[in-house]
């Protein structure tokens, strides 16, 4: 019983460990076929949580730990998550996202990137 288990332990480690390094995030050597590599942006919303109200409300400040994840995230792959389904069913609204990047300051974001339809300015 001891074997199975500490073996099952192991792999279930694992297996957060691989997901963990593919969740859209800048990481050397992750590619995918989609703007998040090989997860789906309908899934990745939910690691962005804390960012939530943000997406919602362009008066809500945004939460450090918010812009600590979005800084980590690729463009496009914020983008696709932004523009998702499930963003959309969770009330958030593209163009008040789409603007977190500038709000937290975060050096380097695209300037007068486009998001969809939607373009951040400067």
């Amino acid at each position: 019983m001891g074997g199975g288990l500490i073996l099952r332990y192991m792999w279930m480690v694992g297996l957060f460990a691989i997901v963990g390094n593919n969740w859209g995030f800048e990481i050397e050597g992750v590619e995918g076929a989609g703007e998040c590599g090989q997860l789906d942006p309908e899934v990745l919303i939910y690691k962005l949580a804390s960012c939530a109200p943000a997406g919602q409300d362009k008066n809500v400040e945004v939460p450090p730990k918010c812009c600590g994840l979005i800084q980590k995230v690729r463009t496009s792959c914020l983008c696709a998550i932004i523009l998702s389904k499930e963003a959309k069913s969770l009330g958030i609204n593209p163009v008040v996202a789409a603007t977190i990047p500038k709000r937290c300051k975060i050096a380097g974001r695209p300037k007068g990137y486009k998001c969809g339809a939607y373009v951040v300015q400067a």
